[in-house]
């Protein structure tokens, strides 16, 4: 299959979605309005509400709701990249190319757009008319993946994890804790949810589960990787901010070289999990080997 076409598919499906059920930046309050909208629909891979749909399309089923399911991956991702930008914490200056939210609304804008967004996505998944045919368990059990995906179990204590490391002498084990929560858990329950949706047997969502936890950590590598080799034009940031922040990556232990064959490695390991999946699981193994070829 071709990957790029079926990924920008996929994103062109995402950001339609998006826009529609963003608020109307001409809806009072405009301005917190067009500060989510304008970080929301600002680009992206939307790697995470795709892996959704895949996973969910892995098993062979139209899920109900399963759109708003995805997208509310994006709505978190979205709020902790406005969050992590902010000077208190990592004070980047651009993000996808453009500046970042905070640079144009301000602070405390940035901090309640991606509160908002943070709550929209609860909303979006919970809302009768976007989940129109979802068991009432199972959505409830959705809600609980986000909410432990994206929590202080998850991406939130993984953020945690990182600022309380920056300029000291981790060790690898501390790192690996570290991406597992701060970048891992939201993959996962992003494969996870695609699972739950179509309703995936317990074994299936094991084998799933698994996939989701080494392309986790292979996405992690990655972008280590690519913040030194990166440029700036490729990123849509600033290049070495790692560094300049005295933080411990998966090049220092092992060099840019060993990082990539590690990520390689979890790549392997993510597609041999899909084996009971058969041809419908192609997009997922497509996806594990994009995440380690990736520029940005």
């Amino acid at each position: 299959m071709n990957i790029a076409e079926y990924l920008e598919r996929k994103r062109v499906d995402v950001d339609r979605f998006l826009d529609l059920v963003a608020p109307p930046s001409v809806t009072a309050p405009t301005t917190l309005h067009e500060s989510m909208r304008y970080s929301l629909l600002a680009g992206g891979k939307r790697i995470r509400p795709i892996l959704t749909i895949a996973a969910a399309e892995a098993l062979g089923s139209t899920a109900p709701g399963l759109m708003p399911v995805a997208c509310s991956l994006e709505l978190i991702h979205t709020y902790s990249l406005i969050h992590d930008d902010l000077p208190s914490m990592d004070n980047d200056d651009f993000r996808r190319g453009k500046p970042t939210n905070h640079k144009v609304y301000g602070d405390a804008m940035a901090i309640l757009a991606g509160d908002a967004l943070l709550t929209m996505a609860f909303d979006l998944i919970s809302r009768p008319d976007l989940m129109k045919g979802c068991d009432p368990v199972r959505q409830v059990r959705l809600v609980q993946e986000l909410a432990f995906g994206s929590g202080n179990s998850g991406m939130v204590g993984g953020q945690v994890f990182d600022i309380q490391a920056e300029r000291k002498d981790i060790d690898l084990t501390t790192l690996q804790t570290i991406h597992k929560h701060k970048t891992g858990m939201l993959i996962r329950a992003a494969v996870r949810m695609g699972a739950v949706a179509a309703g995936a047997t317990d074994r299936q969502l094991d084998d799933l589960t698994g996939y989701a936890e080494d392309i986790g950590l292979a996405f992690q590598i990655a972008d280590d990787v690519l913040n030194v080799t990166g440029t700036r034009e490729e990123l849509g940031k600033n290049p070495n901010t790692d560094a300049e922040r005295g933080k411990k990556t998966y090049p220092t232990f092992y060099g840019v070289d060993g990082a990539k064959q590690l990520a390689e490695d979890c790549v392997t390991r993510a597609i041999t999990r899909l084996v009971s999946l058969g041809p419908p699981a192609d997009p997922l193994r497509e996806i594990a080997r994009y995440i380690t070829s990736r520029k940005n």
